[in-house]
């Protein structure tokens, strides 16, 4: 009862760079299946990570994460990625503006040459939990279609209850064509990534003879079994509402700790996948220099206090932090992440200004 009606072809591997790999080359094969010869380009977006292989990590928008790599890793055009904090175009037109940027993408590299579009439905620690804006993905959705081009939503972080909801999709009235999971799909217990494609994708594929190639050990049966256990359990106990709940309990809490504070300029997020970011001054949203590894600094000061927070930025975007607890947290354990939180951006930025 996890996935939506139609997604009924499963393809299971060992965690997410496989999963998003598998994807992507499913995406080229349909396209192929379909007699589209020339569609093989697949659209990225320039704040996203996908996964390590050469092919996912070239696609991801994170140069942090292909230092030493650039000269080898094969080229994929991309786009800009929705990022309301930093966007100077009016809110009411956010969300056209980013998705046009794509129809304009695939127009200039000709429709008969892109196979698919890979996204993250809420960017996960790349950019630290950036909600698009109102009608970005409902647009994306019409333009993709509209190019027969295919949808991947890589859910590896936001899927199986971490933004509140089954997956992060649902937050808007759309559908992917192929969807990914990876790290709430057996909770940490064992190393597995999903990719759920609709029956279409699939029985194209079945019928051209296509392989999907499995590796090694995808779909190992004990983090099968594992997965099984875990998403049973999610169900009864009601867990993904319980994301929602306590998300929403952590996000007020964040915002009562940071919505006046002269270095923090935006508290965001879906769900229990939060963050905020960090900044010289609010106003301006200057950043701090890379040198001054700012996020390093609250995270240790975090670890020092008795909580582990998750340093996100690809380099380029950075001194996010972000928060992804268990999705039985309690109120006052929440309580006391935010305490932890506010204390040590306090340290960090006052070791920074010399203070």
């Amino acid at each position: 009862d996890w996935l939506p009606a139609g997604f009924t072809r499963v393809h299971c591997t060992s965690g997410g760079t496989e999963a998003n790999e598998a994807a992507m080359k499913m995406a080229l094969q349909y396209q192929q299946a379909m007699g589209h010869k020339d569609k093989t380009q697949i659209i990225g977006r320039n704040i996203s990570y996908h996964g390590t292989s050469l092919a996912t990590a070239s696609i991801s928008g994170h140069p942090g994460r292909k230092r030493g790599l650039e000269q080898a890793l094969p080229p994929f055009p991309e786009i800009e990625a929705p990022y309301p904090l930093r966007c100077e175009v009016e809110p009411e037109i956010m969300g056209q503006y980013y998705a046009e940027l794509l129809d304009d993408r695939i127009d200039a590299l000709g429709a008969e040459n892109v196979a698919a579009f890979i996204a993250e439905p809420i960017t996960g620690s790349s950019g630290g939990a950036i909600v698009p804006p109102d009608g970005y993905w409902q647009r994306v959705r019409e333009i993709c279609d509209q190019h027969e081009v295919l949808l991947i939503m890589d859910e590896v972080m936001t899927g199986f209850g971490r933004t509140g909801t089954d997956f992060g999709f649902q937050h808007w009235p759309i559908e992917p064509d192929i969807l990914v999971g990876g790290k709430g799909l057996a909770g940490g217990y064992a190393p597995l990534g999903g990719v759920f494609a609709r029956e279409a994708i699939g029985a194209a594929l079945a019928a051209a003879e296509f392989q999907v190639m499995f590796n090694t050990f995808g779909a190992h049966p004990i983090a099968c079994a594992a997965a099984a256990e875990v998403l049973t359990i999610l169900r009864e106990e009601d867990l993904v509402a319980r994301s929602h709940s306590m998300g929403e309990y952590l996000e007020q809490r964040l915002i009562d700790a940071f919505s006046n504070h002269p270095h923090v300029a935006e508290v965001r997020g879906r769900g229990l996948l939060r963050a905020i970011e960090i900044v010289v001054d609010r106003e301006t949203l200057e950043r701090f220099p890379t040198d001054a590894n700012l996020t390093a600094s609250v995270v240790a000061q975090g670890l020092q206090d008795g909580v582990f927070f998750y340093g996100g930025g690809t380099g380029d975007v950075r001194d996010i932090v972000c928060m992804g607890p268990a999705f039985v947290i309690t109120e006052a354990e929440i309580d006391q992440v935010v305490e932890v939180l506010a204390n040590a951006v306090d340290v960090a930025v006052a070791k920074v200004s010399g203070g």
